[in-house]
């Protein structure tokens, strides 16, 4: 029986947000192809590198 190695671990997010930005993000990432939990997790890992937004 073969064995696979674990998927990635994944966080529930849950934050309160400005409903007008949140559905404008949604439908700039929609635009683009992008699904918004990519374009977060990019941002995040930026944010840790850099530590600028």
């Amino acid at each position: 029986m073969a064995s696979y190695p674990p998927g990635p671990q994944k966080a529930k997010l849950d934050y309160n947000v400005d409903r007008k930005a949140y559905d404008d993000f949604v439908r700039a990432c929609s635009r683009k192809g992008f699904a918004p939990q990519v374009i977060l997790e990019q941002a995040m890992k930026k944010f840790t590198q850099t530590g600028q937004i």
